[in-house]
Order: C-alpha cells, then sequence, then structure tokens
C-alpha cells in the first residue's frame, strides 16, 4: 500500500495562497465576533452538531416498533409493567412516564408537541450559529482587506514590504469568502435540513402513543379504584 506522496510543486504553488496574519485576522475576528453575539450554550451545541453531520437522517421506524412493542406489553400485564422497559429515545420515555402516571392522551399529544417544538428550536438556533458565521467571515475579510491597505499605504516608501501588506488585503477577502461558502454556509444547511427530517420523522410517534395512552388510562383509573 502507498502511502500519501508530498508533491513539492503542489506546496510551492499553494505557498502564495498562505498567510498567517490574513488567516488570523479572519478566523480570529469570526470566532471573537461569534463570541459576542452567541451564548455559550448555543455555541457549544454549535460545534457539538458536527458529529451528527455525516450520519443518516433519523428515521422513525425503529421507534414505531418499540412503541408497538410496549403496547403489546401494556395489553397483556397493564401500563405499570412499561416502567420496567428500557426507553432510550427521550419522547417516548416521557410519554410512556406521562401514561403510567395516568395522563390522558390529550396530556400526552401536547406533551410530545411540546417537547418537539423545543427540539426544533434547539436544532434550528444550532444551524443560526453556522449561518451567523457564514454572514461574520466575509465581514471579517473585509476587515482584512482595510488593514491591509492601511498597511499598503504607510510602507510605500518601502518596495519590499508594499507585497506582504497587499497579500494580507486580498488574502483576508478570499478567506472570508471561503469560510463562507466552504464551510459555514453548507453546515447550516445540512443542520437545518436534518433538524427538518427529524421533525417530520417525529410526528409520526404522536399518533400510536396517543392512542396507546387513550387505551390505558381507563384501565389505570379501574385499577386505582
Amino acid at each position: 500500500m502507498t502511502g500519501f506522496a508530498f508533491d513539492p510543486a503542489f506546496a510551492q504553488a499553494m505557498a502564495p495562497f498562505l498567510d498567517p496574519v490574513a488567516l488570523a485576522i479572519v478566523v480570529g475576528g469570526t470566532v471573537l465576533a461569534m463570541f459576542l453575539r452567541t451564548p455559550l450554550a448555543d455555541l457549544g451545541r454549535a460545534v457539538a452538531a458536527l458529529r451528527v453531520l455525516p450520519r443518516r437522517r433519523w428515521q422513525a421506524d425503529r421507534s414505531l416498533e418499540q412503541i408497538t412493542a410496549l403496547s403489546r406489553i401494556a395489553a397483556r400485564h397493564g401500563a405499570l409493567a412499561l416502567d420496567r422497559s428500557i426507553i432510550r429515545d427521550p419522547d417516548i420515555a416521557c410519554a410512556v412516564e406521562a401514561i403510567v402516571d395516568g395522563k390522558g392522551p390529550e396530556q400526552v399529544e401536547l406533551l410530545l408537541e411540546t417537547r418537539q417544538l423545543v427540539r426544533s428550536e434547539r436544532h434550528l438556533a444550532t444551524a443560526d450559529v453556522w449561518a451567523g458565521m457564514a454572514d461574520v467571515a466575509p465581514a471579517m475579510g473585509m476587515i482584512g482587506t482595510l488593514i491591509g491597505l492601511v498597511r499598503m499605504f504607510l510602507v510605500m516608501t518601502d518596495p519590499d514590504a508594499i507585497g506582504g501588506a497587499m497579500a494580507v488585503a486580498l488574502l483576508t477577502t478570499l478567506y472570508g469568502a471561503l469560510i463562507a461558502s466552504l464551510i459555514a454556509m453548507p453546515v447550516a444547511t445540512r443542520l437545518r435540513r436534518q433538524a427538518r427530517s427529524e421533525a417530520l420523522e417525529r410526528t409520526r410517534l404522536i399518533a400510536p402513543l396517543v392512542a396507546l395512552a387513550a387505551r390505558e388510562r381507563p384501565r389505570l383509573k379501574e385499577a386505582a379504584a
């Protein structure tokens, strides 16, 4: 197996496009702006959300199978037997807990809808962090361009220094555009798409859980009486 072969010609061709000062202005300015405009909790969730990007879209099929199994258990042994079940999905676990506590179908439906609304808002807020980064990065690039131009005017008498100042002026704009177009906005778009897909899939869980609550509540009332 051949390993990665370093190409000196490629490195030499890319060298003019690498400038640590320009990169520090754009990346550092973008990070600082995001810290100033975004709550730390949202920033943490935005970074953590990168882990879900390679995953497949959430599907409700397995959760529906578990609800069917839970319904069979409740039909045979009563709703109280559901307390011993291992439920990993938080929506199903919360709904089952409400059913065991004797909540009615309307309460269970409201509980699930509220949880889904909160989850959707949280997911969209995470995507908004990356969309905000896509807005900030080009602005930081323009600020870097102005800094580079100021430096260039200050060293007009030194031909050797003009090139470095011009590089900062041009590369900051390039870096800002690349970060916005190739990193931040694609991440925001994918997170929004996954959030919408999961929200739509989770609506499939409401009807069977509400039906389970409607069936078990009278039995729980009889058992309590």
